[in-house]
């Protein structure tokens, strides 16, 4: 049985901005949420809800999260929009190592795609 996805779409401008004015302590909050929302479209856990609170405060689980976002997670996003397939892994890794508030505003405007195609 499919579980329904759950609705998280943001402007990706704002999850940047939110995440340099909290610190980074807005990005727990999104992680969790992100996580859901793949973990819904991969019909699997592909990321646990204790990997989505660690990345938000301690980097080298942050750099996983965004490694397995960019090969796992959004090649499924891709599918589910028609879009071609890439891998987003070594971006998001290095954007996450220096500037994750980038790597998320990437991240969320590739989930924002699903609810685009959703509402055509």
């Amino acid at each position: 049985m499919t579980q329904p996805i759950p609705e998280f779409k943001n402007d990706p401008v704002l999850v940047l901005v939110l995440g340099f004015v909290t610190c980074g302590l807005y990005l727990i909050y999104w992680n969790i949420k992100v996580a859901q929302v793949i973990n819904a479209i991969a019909e699997q856990e592909i990321i646990s809800q204790p990997i989505a609170i660690f990345s938000g405060c301690c980097m080298p689980v942050n750099l996983y999260f965004y490694y397995i976002i960019g090969k796992d997670a959004l090649p499924k996003i891709y599918e589910r929009t028609g879009q071609a397939g890439k891998d987003q892994s070594t971006l998001l890794l290095v954007l996450g190592f220096f500037v994750p508030m980038v790597s998320a505003m990437i991240v969320q405007g590739d989930i924002n795609k699903l609810y685009e195609e959703a509402s055509h």
